[in-house]
């Protein structure tokens, strides 16, 4: 596994989503690539802090944008 195919995964690997011969491909990958392995860590941090904002603290605009970009980046994959 390449680390923009983990870069990929990444959501579905942290949220248990993986079939199982991925999960253990991509472990496998993490077990040798410091950098992946911060990155996941990173994800980790960034999941468990954004999970702590209420959605209605988000300003429609803003949320609006969000919306828009992950649909974009969504249809160009």
């Amino acid at each position: 596994m390449s680390c923009k195919e983990l870069v990929e995964l990444v959501t579905d690997y942290l949220e248990g989503r993986l079939p199982a011969t991925v999960r253990e491909q991509l472990e496998a990958h993490i077990a040798l690539c410091d950098g992946c392995t911060a990155y996941i860590e990173q994800m980790r941090l960034t999941l468990s802090v954004l999970g702590r904002i209420p959605e209605e603290t988000i300003e429609p605009a803003a949320r609006d944008e969000l919306i828009a970009a992950f649909r974009e980046l969504r249809a160009s994959a």
